[in-house]
Formats: C-alpha cells, structure tokens, sequence
C-alpha cells in the first residue's frame, strides 16, 4: 500500500468518522471504499460487512405465514402467482 496524506474540512472528516464507526472499519478503508466505487470498481464488501447488514433485518419483517419452513415453496408459488 502507499501512504498518502489528504486535508479534509471538518464536516468531511466528521462524516467520515461516522461512517468508518458505523460500518466497524477504518477510516482508511473507507477512504478505499469510496475510492474504488468513484472509479468505478465497487469494491467486495467483506464478510463482516455482509454478515452486519444482514443482522440489522432478521426479525424485522412479518409476512403473518407461521409455517415458512414447512410450506416455503407454496407461499413463493402463491407470491409470485400474484406479478
């Protein structure tokens, strides 16, 4: 890697702050991050990230079905049938 040395004004290095905060990475690989999608490169998003944004849904949506498990092919049938 290089090293490299940029001046952020004070809101960009607070939004980048919070950004690296929320996602649990550095400062640097959000640095990265950006850099690659404005070249148009998006970049993998890790494991730890993936595995973060799932964890924000699970539980958070209700389709009212209580046996998902058992009968999941007849739902998607049915949900499907409806487009």
């Amino acid at each position: 890697m290089v090293r490299t040395q940029v001046q952020l004004t004070e809101e960009q290095a607070q939004k980048l702050e919070e950004v690296a905060i929320a996602n649990q990475i550095s400062k640097a690989e959000v640095v990265r991050q950006a850099l690659e999608r404005f070249f148009g490169q998006e970049a993998p998003i890790s494991r730890a990230e993936r595995m973060r944004r799932a964890s924000e849904v699970f539980g958070k949506y209700r389709s009212g079905y209580t046996d998902i498990s058992a009968n999941h092919d007849d739902h998607l049938a049915e949900i499907y049938g409806q487009w």
